[in-house]
């Protein structure tokens, strides 16, 4: 099977996920908003902070775990296992969470903060990136369908962290922006995820003209045929 073919089914399959669960995140964090007003309203932004600082890192635990049980899947080389795992995590989790949502909260008009966890926070999500590429190696073992769990609870939990990064840094009143901000987080979740998913693991597998020097390690381009999503 074509890579780029198999790519294109893969995305197609997983959308819908990243749809539905941003917009159950959105219910979510709107009950939680919520809450917030009758409690003490001025406090959102401070609590969202707090509840960001918990779904990001665990944003990053599974998008590792997903990359690198995908790329595991087709390709046993650990090595690189390793890098597109953490690449997949760090740097795509990072456009999720906090560039995306960044960049959407000026569009509609707040005065957003960039706030990068990876450069002023790297032990808080260092260890969820390292343990979630060990999860992922083992769950690509374990568990037939370990890619397709792992996206469906990352998908959920990105689109969280977007909304909560929008809350704690900048946007203030997004009730009333609630249609632009639906159309942010699905940008936010399904282009990144799913390239941390699904396309980065699969780039990074070898072209089928290096079928010959692949014999020995299960040759992608033949578990790719095999493999059922």
């Amino acid at each position: 099977m074509d890579i780029m073919k198999h790519i294109l089914e893969e995305l197609k399959e997983h959308i819908p996920y990243s749809v539905f669960s941003a917009a159950f995140a959105l219910i979510v964090v709107a009950i939680f908003s919520a809450i917030c007003f009758l409690i003490d309203g001025s406090k959102l932004s401070y609590v969202s902070g707090d509840l960001f600082h918990v779904f990001h890192p665990v944003h990053m635990l599974l998008s590792a775990a997903a990359t690198t049980a995908m790329f595991w899947k087709h390709w046993r080389n650990l090595f690189r296992a390793i890098v597109v795992g953490f690449l997949g995590s760090v740097v795509v989790c990072g456009i999720s969470d906090i560039v995306i949502p960044w960049l959407g909260g000026m569009f509609l008009g707040a005065s957003m903060h960039l706030h990068i966890c990876i450069l002023e926070h790297p032990f808080m999500v260092l260890p969820f990136v390292f343990v979630g590429i060990i999860t992922g190696l083992a769950a690509a073992e374990v568990i037939p369908s370990a890619t397709v769990f792992s996206h469906t609870s990352h998908v959920f939990i990105s689109s969280m962290a977007s909304v909560l990064y929008l809350l704690s840094y900048g946007l203030v009143n997004w009730m009333g922006a609630i249609g632009g901000l639906f159309i942010i987080i699905i940008l936010a979740v399904v282009l990144p995820c799913c390239i941390s998913d699904i396309v980065l693991p699969l780039l990074a597998l070898p072209s089928y003209g290096e079928k010959s020097s692949l014999k020995e390690e299960s040759a992608p381009e033949e578990k790719l045929n095999e493999a059922e999503f």
